[in-house]
């Protein structure tokens, strides 16, 4: 009976930003656990790699160019996958950015615009133009991707207009659960730690701020991108078929303190 409820046979999926980190694991999860996965990039070359990567293990997904700031495309690429499948069961708000460690006194207004607009306004968008589909239908499954970031203040890094994008898009998540929820349609989000990815990489060569960042945390790591997928999987599954409107950290203990 448990078991069961994770599994997403004769569903379809939307990643957004599924060409690598986040995105790409939660394509792999979904797909392994048998939905139809739809990778979206603004990158041609990072889709193609992702594909490539699900390819390899067994995995087959579809492939959409797509630039989440874009409304009019996001609009497009909805109605389309839903004239294709019959409806889009779940949505991964995966894409964005950070542009971290610059101090909020010299962010300039296309900083601010740009991570607000990649991070906040992308993940709206998507959410309209696929919620719209799923409302028809009586029924969806959307998962934004949050950040400990909208939780609490980072350090030693400087990233005002990063924290502020993620804890919009965790009220958006709550507010979005509370309007659709009686109509079928479940909201929720993730809210990971720092993770070991190429993007991270840096982190390594700066015993500052790797030290704060492990230092902070009570798990004494970084997280890996699996382990966030894994949550991301059971929020768009049967199993967490009460919960909406949660903002679920993955953080390893970070906010803890």
């Amino acid at each position: 009976m448990y078991l069961e409820k994770f599994k997403l046979g004769g569903r379809t999926a939307v990643v957004t930003g599924a060409g690598q980190g986040i995105g790409l694991a939660c394509a792999e999860a979904l797909a392994e656990a048998g939905a139809k996965v739809v990778i979206t990039d603004r990158d041609p070359d990072a889709a193609n790699k992702g594909h490539a990567n699900l390819k390899a293990k067994g995995h087959d997904a579809e492939i959409v160019i797509m630039d989440v700031t874009n409304s009019k495309r996001v609009s497009e690429v909805a109605d389309q996958l839903v004239t294709r499948y019959g409806k889009v069961d779940i949505l991964i708000n995966n894409a964005g950015i950070a542009r971290s460690e610059t101090p909020a006194e010299t962010v300039t207004d296309e900083h601010w615009l740009n991570v607000i607009d990649v991070n906040l306004n992308g993940t709206f968008w998507c959410c309209r133009a696929f919620g719209k589909h799923m409302l028809d239908a009586k029924s969806g499954a959307i998962v934004n991707v949050g950040s400990m970031s909208g939780f609490i203040v980072n350090k030693p890094q400087e990233q005002s207009y990063y924290n502020a994008s993620k804890a919009a898009v965790h009220h958006l998540t709550k507010s979005l659960a509370a309007e659709w929820g009686a109509r079928g349609v479940r909201v929720n989000a993730v809210a990971p730690t720092y993770l070991d990815t190429p993007l991270n990489a840096f982190v390594k060569s700066k015993p500052q701020m790797y030290d704060a960042w492990i230092g902070g945390t009570p798990m004494a790591r970084l997280g890996e991108v699996d382990e966030v997928a894994s949550v991301v999987l059971f929020l768009a599954s049967d199993a967490a078929s009460l919960m909406t409107g949660s903002v679920v950290l993955v953080d390893g203990g970070y906010t803890c303190w």
